[in-house]
């Protein structure tokens, strides 16, 4: 398989990441049962507990789950009915990686029994994944922001979040119920598949207390 390297490293840090302001706990409304958890999840509870660098902040967080206020987006709450869901687990915006590797802002909404990627500038809904179809989450064993969803039966996602950890957490929670718990892989290089015919290789490494990622692109 022939490889061509990319010619450029993406490096982000918290600053860079989408901002958004925190929405109460217990919101409502309009037929939608939002589960926010305000559990305090420790380490031992964590599904990367012993394997990966952490982040002092990141130990012992309040998972809040709605960080956007589904409730209070219509345009949300119609795609959510539409699709029979009524629990939402986690919504938050995140970073995503296009097939060329440009990074994108999308809302990233995890229901009981799917994963929904929309564009908050445009309202549209850009793809649902059934929670069944989720086969495993790929990190690095660094203190990065990335993670990447392996769907065998599509094609991959590659996204950043600073609250990656209740992403993985939740995810990992979700799927028992839907297809069993989905496997949690750590590896500073893993391949994901970026669209139907275009596999790619993420490296991680961590140069001076900076962590920095390089996209191959694998032929």
């Amino acid at each position: 398989m022939d490889r061509i390297r990319s010619n450029r490293r993406v490096q982000i840090d918290e600053s860079q990441e989408p901002k958004y302001d925190v929405a109460e706990d217990g919101a409502e409304g309009n037929g939608m049962r939002l589960r926010l958890s305000d559990i305090n999840v420790t380490e031992d509870q964590e599904p990367f507990m012993g394997v990966k660098v952490r982040r002092r902040a990141s130990l012992h967080r309040d998972y809040k789950g709605d960080y956007i206020d589904v409730a209070s987006h219509p345009y949300l709450m119609k795609i959510l009915q539409k699709q029979g869901d009524k629990q939402v687990v986690f919504a938050d915006k995140v970073l995503k990686f296009t097939g060329s590797g440009k990074m994108k802002r999308r809302i990233l909404l995890i229901t009981d029994f799917a994963i929904y990627i929309l564009d908050p500038e445009t309202d549209a809904l850009k793809r649902r994944i059934s929670l069944a179809a989720v086969e495993k989450m790929c990190l690095s064993e660094l203190s990065d922001n990335f993670f990447a969803i392996i769907i065998p039966t599509e094609y991959d996602i590659l996204m950043a979040s600073t609250r990656k950890t209740e992403i993985v957490t939740v995810l990992v929670e979700a799927t028992k119920s839907a297809s069993g718990e989905v496997e949690v892989a750590f590896s500073n290089s893993f391949e994901y598949q970026a669209s139907a015919e275009l596999t790619k290789e993420v490296q991680f490494e961590e140069v001076e207390g900076l962590w920095a990622v390089e996209l191959i692109v694998n032929k």
